[in-house]
């Protein structure tokens, strides 16, 4: 440790000298890319979570709290419901629980304006990119792939239909990008 701040103290007024203000029209000259990388560590409903199915009680939702990897009730895990289109259908991932961790998601915009099959150069526009992370890790997690008529389970004439349940532990690793196109008219 010593021997790191006497190279801090014989490097400080290089590396204060060396950094000054850029003016507004040096600034316009400089390009560079921008993104995110990140690195997480998420545990969801460890200990159990909030049931919905019965309600607000006088202390708010009743809480749950046998959502451990053998509990059979259906309502443990968060939700995640994306509309597919118009026609009002939701693809859902349900009762997402258990550990996730992960390093190196990349997200980023990125213009499209080649490739694609020739498709590129007519798009012409920029797409969202994430970067898929080098490896996810799992502990005891679990998620049910489903389809709805509604987004939430307590909308009025909610219907669910479960396709299939997933149970992970151990790790995947995993390679490439998932881009997100626009829609309608840039």
């Amino acid at each position: 440790m010593t021997r790191f701040l006497q190279l801090f103290v014989i490097f400080m007024p290089t590396l204060a000298w060396s950094l000054e203000p850029l003016s507004a029209t040096e600034l316009d000259n400089i390009t560079g890319q921008g993104g995110v990388y990140l690195s997480g560590d998420l545990t969801i409903n460890e200990h159990g979570g909030p049931l919905n199915s019965d309600g607000p009680s006088a202390n708010g939702y009743n809480w749950q709290t046998s959502c451990g990897p053998g509990s059979s009730d259906s309502r443990c895990g968060a939700r995640i419901a994306v509309n597919t289109g118009d026609g009002g259908g939701w693809l859902v991932l349900d009762n997402i629980r258990g550990r996730f961790s992960f390093e190196g998601l990349t997200l980023k915009t990125r213009k499209i304006n080649a490739g694609f099959e020739g498709d590129g150069a007519t798009f012409n526009r920029d797409v969202f990119e994430i970067g898929l992370p080098n490896k996810l890790d799992y502990d005891d997690a679990s998620f049910t792939i489903a389809n709805s008529n509604q987004a939430r389970p307590t909308d009025i004439g909610f219907q669910q239909t479960d396709v299939m349940t997933i149970d992970v532990n151990g790790a995947a690793n995993l390679q490439g990008n998932l881009l997100i196109f626009p829609t309608g008219t840039p």
